[in-house]
């Protein structure tokens, strides 16, 4: 019956993963070598140096004629400036070459007039335009010199820093491996999508919701199934996360009932174990932190915005070390409350809102839910409202700060 009372000691967010991370003591993970081809929203892990200069020549920004500016003085629709074209890779005062976009510069050209300047008149070009001297011409090493950091180490990979690698020579790269995380449920009333439904039965939804969270950040989620409500199964599919995986998030089973088996399952199996149960946090109160043989283990709530809500707060910054990123904070901006919406002193509250854009103003409206079991909520809403521990809710009109998962909708005046 104590178990029934409740939890006694609600802990902080920020002392919570203090306490974790300082006992697990994380490392950046180890890196593996991969083609660039396959290295989109990968972790780079160390610097990229510029063998070369980049561009490696002075070329043309443009399609059009290599000159030299000092032939364009005064040049203009009226009055343009009349150049002898010619085929040398070295022109003099008074001369053009043609040149398409990424040519070399020829040898004493320091400038490109753009095609649709000129008029081309059988081996005379009229140049209608007055130009200053490197208009057009991109210089060697302007993007990048060498020996200078083209990427540092930490950088999630976008398309355009695949581009910069496949400029500068690169066909592989170091990149952090990623982590594989066991994700496992817990619950009797539990069954997998797709099968036949007995009374007091459910769909299992939060694996493949934390699996996604997993991979958006850049892990391997590993599906270990659903446990029943059963203290051996349970620590036998936490053994199996042990030894093969390098952390294990575990959903349901965390509360303080005669069923809410996964805090002991995880102290049967050695220490410290459970370090932090029960967080000064809505929703997501009943998660627990965990360290067992120096690897992380997540305790959610089966309740899937407590999940969500957990995983944010505790996952989000693990990853972010063990896969040496440098940080990696949502988009913020800040709106108008439509309405008032009530938190409870005592509890930092992650509050689910709708952001949308009138003109240039945005607005914030807070979603309406009751539990943490109400899934849509979440489909609904596109960004946090953290209302902090000290305030009891939010008032109409407040101007809050927003922490985006979701696009903002832009409305039209007329609606």
């Amino acid at each position: 019956m104590a178990r029934l009372i409740g939890f006694q000691k609600l802990t902080s967010t920020d002392e919570a993963l203090n306490k974790w991370l300082s006992i697990l003591q994380l490392q950046k993970h180890d890196e593996t070598k991969i083609p660039i081809k396959d290295a989109l929203n990968r972790v780079l892990s160390l610097d990229i140096i510029a063998k070369e200069d980049l561009p490696r020549f002075d070329k043309s920004a443009v399609d059009g004629y290599a000159l030299l500016a000092e032939d364009t003085l005064e040049a203009s629709q009226f009055k343009p400036a009349i150049l002898k074209l010619t085929d040398s890779k070295k022109i003099s005062s008074k001369q053009a070459i043609q040149v398409w976009t990424g040519n070399p510069i020829p040898i004493n050209a320091d400038s490109v007039v753009m095609i649709e300047n000129t008029r081309k008149q059988k081996t005379q070009l009229k140049v209608y335009k007055q130009l200053p001297k490197g208009a057009n011409v991109s210089k060697k090493g302007e993007d990048v010199k060498v020996g200078e950091i083209g990427i540092k180490s930490g950088t999630r990979l976008k398309p355009q820093h695949l581009a910069l690698l496949s400029a500068l020579g690169y066909k592989t790269i170091k990149v952090t491996r990623k982590p594989q995380i066991g994700v496992l449920a817990t619950g009797n009333e539990l069954i997998d999508s797709g099968e036949s439904l007995s009374n007091g039965q459910i769909f299992e939804s939060n694996r493949i919701m934390i699996s996604g969270l997993l991979e958006e950040l850049g892990a391997n989620p590993i599906d270990l199934g659903i446990a029943k409500d059963n203290l051996e199964n349970i620590a036998e599919k936490i053994r199996i996360a042990l030894k093969n995986y390098n952390g294990l998030i575990t959903t349901g089973g965390t509360s303080v009932g005669k069923l809410d088996l996964v805090p002991d399952a995880v102290n049967k199996i050695g220490s410290p174990g459970v370090i932090v149960h029960g967080m000064a946090l809505r929703p997501a109160m009943p998660t627990g932190l965990a360290v067992l043989e120096g690897k992380p283990i997540l305790i959610l709530s089966g309740n899937p915005v407590a999940a969500i809500i957990g995983f944010e707060v505790f996952m989000r910054p693990l990853l972010i070390r063990m896969l040496g990123l440098d940080s990696e904070k949502r988009p913020t901006i800040h709106g108008i409350l439509t309405r008032k919406a009530s938190t409870r002193l005592g509890r930092k509250t992650y509050l689910r809102v709708r952001v949308f854009q009138k003109n240039t103003q945005y607005f914030v409206e807070p979603i309406s839910a009751r539990g943490s079991s109400i899934i849509s909520s979440m489909t609904r809403a596109n960004g946090f409202v953290i209302v902090p521990a000290n305030r009891e809710g939010v008032r109409k009109g407040e101007f809050v700060s927003v922490q985006l998962f979701g696009n903002v909708e832009k409305i039209r005046n007329d609606v």
